[in-house]
């Protein structure tokens, strides 16, 4: 099993905090969540403004380091519909 995380700017340019993952789809459900919530500030007048960014990466073990995401067909998580991670 690959190793996930996600990794969150929720105002860039600050460092990113990461958060591993069991899957894919979990992955994906979080980034959506960290987005909504980050929506809910600036809706509710908690953040006055917001730049965030985030994905996902699996870690590769022959460089010894985190790449980002792709699925067979390249596509990064944004690109994957949740149907197609069930």
């Amino acid at each position: 099993m690959k190793k996930l995380r996600i990794w969150w700017i929720p105002q860039v340019p600050m460092n990113a905090f990461n958060w591993e993952v069991n899957s894919p789809l979990e992955g994906k459900k979080m980034l959506d969540m960290l987005a909504q919530y980050d929506i809910f500030q600036f809706e509710n007048k908690v953040k006055p403004d917001y730049s965030n960014a985030g994905g996902l990466q699996e870690f590769n073990e022959e460089a010894e380091e985190w790449w980002d995401y792709e699925d067979e067909e390249c596509r990064c998580i944004d690109e994957i519909e949740y149907e197609e991670l069930k």
